[in-house]
């Protein structure tokens, strides 16, 4: 695994346990050491098989560990846990421009929306402007973030749409 694939498994990290409604300075530790590890100069690789991970700034034992077990194995155990308590399609709605882990939250916890399919469903028919912080605008913004990502990909969301991993970084 090369840094920005690592980078993204702490992202990912971040922003499941942000829509699990975890503490917000676990989240911050694991959001910082993403960006870290993203703009970090040497491989990192070649430095956990230095032993010196923990020299990296926002990176104490626990991401240490965390990072010689993706590298060891190229899986983590914590990340696949929590990936199996949050509906999958959650990141893949996070994909879309201006939507994070609060809102995903929100419409997954109040609408049961896990899709990208459901989210343009739901907005389509007025069903998120009853949410807390969202109205008509909130929804037209979705609809126009859901024509952009579908632009990029290449092929217009339909049920079932699956998204390639999505790069998010801190918010």
């Amino acid at each position: 695994m090369n840094n920005q694939e690592i980078a993204q498994v702490f992202a990912n990290i971040g922003d499941l346990l942000e829509i699990k409604g975890e503490n917000k300075f676990k989240i911050i530790a694991y959001r910082r050491a993403a960006e870290t590890l993203r703009e970090h100069n040497r491989e990192l690789t070649a430095v956990w098989q230095e032993g010196t991970l923990r020299e990296i700034p926002g990176v104490g034992q626990a991401i240490a560990d965390k990072i010689g077990e993706l590298l060891e194995t190229g899986k983590l155990g914590f990340y696949e846990r929590l990936k199996a308590e949050i509906p999958a399609g959650l990141i893949e709605v996070m994909a879309v421009p201006d939507l994070g882990p609060k809102k995903a939250a929100l419409f997954w916890k109040q609408l049961g929306i896990t899709t990208v399919p459901d989210l343009e469903a739901a907005a389509r028919a007025g069903k998120l402007r009853g949410l807390p912080g969202m109205g008509e605008k909130s929804e037209a913004k979705i609809l126009a973030g859901i024509e952009s990502l579908a632009r990029r990909e290449g092929f217009r969301p339909a049920l079932g749409y699956r998204i390639a991993s999505p790069t998010r970084s801190g918010r």
